[in-house]
């Protein structure tokens, strides 16, 4: 602040001068007392900004009854929005898109259901009533429903802890399935209660370094299969997991199934990093798994490597889902752990669907209503848990695979699913024989994907507390486990949100040199302080968390200020001008240290101003009573015009 030049009262009368009347007078616009609000209204505003801030009965104004009972019913099935519209040219590009994508899921489901510690045809299950159901109640076109890589990974984690998947396997899949449940109902109640905003708790930061870790580990639980082993350790850590592989590499390795499996997954990354460099070749990059499946099962049927030590998927029950209401816990003492995992796992779910839809919705321009897809995929996650699917949500790769081949609707959903019943009523005989090793490296190449190493560097550059909650999920996920990384992250997000509350910005502004602006000083080092006023400005609400430490930083601030006026032969500060345009709110808490500033003030000798106050704070002044005592004459519409008004009145007192 020192280094700022400080303007004379020559600058001060030009600037008067310049912008008063024809007679030298100071033109001052009057803050008017703002109108007392209803208190029904003013609750019914607040909770409609909160709720519905985007309006969603607009549609239904003046509209007949039976116009409206229609718009509600498309409203909840879209589908009967966009199915009067669709053609033969929108089924065919659905058709190549959803045949493409299934390709895809077959070795991906069978590969996540064995991440989640659940067997095989739960995996393809997942891919057939989910989807279908998704394709009726969904509004984002190029999404593509089934289980994904972090959400299996961290239902099988937080199951296992409960019940054993080999000695405990009925149990085990009736958590699982009441997990499923339970994530859909929260899912299906955030979206009813218009709480999506819940899921913004997740920061952008904390999702990368989460994603990232849980890559990572990933890889790490692929080992088991990549390299043949018959048994693994539990721990999700990388110092056991990999403490364990390297004490087994003498007796644990089998050396064919690591040279099937390192071979593919070299070509699996090979065929992704074609297609990302030529979009013409992304054919090969998507359909790359299931020729992976192909060949390799082919290989080991005709070589019979599984009398060699090379594990292999064995049997997949044949036929579509069978009912699982039964198999869910609605009672008993495993309701509140199902409910426990199944919000966790469902929120992780909500939070990868809302990020995929809204990378591909700003591609093509298309709105998002987040609350309509939190209903249509807690309904999805509702009837999947009844019909033996566990935690489904947006996959990226297959959605991005829906979104390249040209997907119109969501009709590609459908295909999917036909595509997985056909797998399950004929092919599933034919992956007898697919390694576990391709499993791996199917997994391995497309968790890969999850570490953005680009958004990583653009957080580094643009937040370093954003940094810190990255890196913390990071390091939290891949040391200890997957739920300590989430809580990692919210936690640090939350601390984020705690010291930008409590510990708001406080700036002292100066003036713009040929204008009427006052700014950051720090930002603006051109800007001029005025003599014998100390402006600032409150970047934040005035509420019981802050008030305090704000009373106290102006005060500071106060005190820094008079010690160079004390060595110099400058004026003293007579005037505080408080800039509350940024104040959007303020409670009886802050009103309170407000009155605490101005007797503070007053004993100084110093007179408070308050410039630009909004209209719910300038309410809250009127009522309180603060704003006479602070006194009408003090409150201004701008900086400007209250520098204009008070030079005139400023003591020529000059400190020795």
């Amino acid at each position: 602040m020192s280094g700022n030049r400080i303007a004379d009262e020559a600058d001060i009368s030009r600037a008067v001068s310049s912008c008063g009347h024809a007679d030298g007078l100071p033109y001052v616009h009057k803050v008017g007392v703002p109108p007392k609000q209803n208190l029904l209204n003013e609750f019914k505003f607040t909770f409609k900004e909160t709720f519905f801030h985007d309006d969603p009965l607009r549609a239904f104004k003046d509209q007949a009854r039976a116009r409206k009972l229609l718009l509600g019913i498309r409203a909840i099935f879209p589908i009967l929005d966009w199915g009067r519209r669709y053609d033969l040219s929108m089924f065919r590009a659905d058709l190549i898109a959803g045949i493409t994508t299934a390709s895809l899921c077959i070795p991906q489901d069978i590969a996540y259901a064995k991440l989640a510690n659940l067997d095989p045809q739960y995996g393809l299950y997942s891919s057939f009533v989910p989807p279908l159901i998704y394709a009726f109640m969904g509004s984002l076109r190029y999404i593509a429903i089934g289980p994904v890589a972090v959400v299996s990974l961290l239902l099988g984690t937080m199951l296992q802890k409960e019940f054993d998947p080999e000695v405990q396997k009925v149990e085990y899949q009736r958590l699982a399935f009441t997990a499923t449940f339970f994530a859909g109902t929260t899912q299906f109640a955030l979206g009813c209660f218009r709480f999506g905003f819940l899921i913004d708790l997740l920061s952008h930061a904390g999702v990368v370094g989460f994603k990232a870790g849980a890559a990572i580990t990933i890889t790490l639980q692929q080992l088991e299969g990549l390299l043949g082993m018959q048994t693994f350790t539990k721990k999700s850590g990388v110092i056991p997991v990999m403490k364990f592989v390297w004490t087994n590499v003498h007796h644990g390795w089998n050396w064919e199934t690591i040279i099937i499996g390192v071979t593919f997954l070299v070509f699996l990354l090979l065929a992704k990093y074609l297609g990302k460099k030529n979009k013409k070749l992304f054919m090969i990059a998507a359909i790359s798994p299931l020729i992976s499946v192909v060949v390799s099962t082919f290989f080991v049927y005709i070589t019979r490597a599984e009398k060699k030590g090379v594990q292999i998927v064995n049997h997949i029950t044949k036929g579509i889902n069978p009912s699982s209401v039964h198999q869910i816990y609605f009672t008993g003492s495993h309701v509140f752990t199902g409910f426990r995992i199944g919000a966790v796992a469902g929120m992780v779910a909500l939070a990868e669907a809302v990020a995929i839809g809204r990378s591909f919705g700003a591609k093509k321009d298309h709105h998002i209503d987040g609350n309509r897809e939190m209903v249509a995929l807690g309904c999805t996650n509702i009837i999947g848990s009844m019909t033996s699917s566990f935690i489904t949500t947006g996959s990226f790769s297959r959605s991005a695979i829906n979104y390249m081949t040209g997907c119109k609707t969501a009709m590609s959903n459908i295909i999917i699913a036909c595509v997985m019943c056909l797998t399950l009523l004929v092919l599933t005989p034919l992956f007898k024989y697919t390694p576990n090793a391709i499993l791996a490296s199917i997994t391995i190449s497309a968790v890969l994907g999850l570490v953005d190493y680009d958004a990583m560097i653009l957080i580094w550059k643009t937040d370093k507390f954003d940094f810190i909650a990255c890196t913390g999920a990071f390091l939290g996920v891949i040391f200890y486990s997957v739920e300590i990384g989430l809580l990692v992250a919210v936690c640090i997000s939350f601390v984020k949100i705690f010291l930008h509350v409590t510990r708001p910005r406080i700036a002292v502004l100066g003036k713009i040199p040929r204008t009427t602006v006052y700014s950051n000083i720090q930002q603006y080092p051109e800007a001029t302080k005025v003599p014998g006023v100390l402006i600032v400005r409150v970047d934040s609400a005035i509420y019981f968390s802050n008030s305090n430490y704000i009373k106290e930083r102006i005060l500071r601030l106060l005190a820094d200020e008079g010690e160079p006026v004390q060595e110099k032969y400058q004026q003293r500060i007579q005037y505080l001008i408080m800039e509350m345009s940024p104040v959007v709110d303020i409670d009886t808490s802050g009103i309170h240290s407000m009155e605490d500033l101005f007797n503070s003030l007053q004993q100084s000798g110093i007179h408070l101003v308050l410039a630009n106050p909004g209209q719910s704070v300038l309410a809250k002044l009127h009522a309180s009573g603060l704003a006479k005592t602070v006194g009408d004459e003090n409150v201004f519409l701008t900086v400007e015009d209250a520098v204009m008004t008070l030079a005139p009145k400023m003591e020529p007192n000059i400190h020795k």
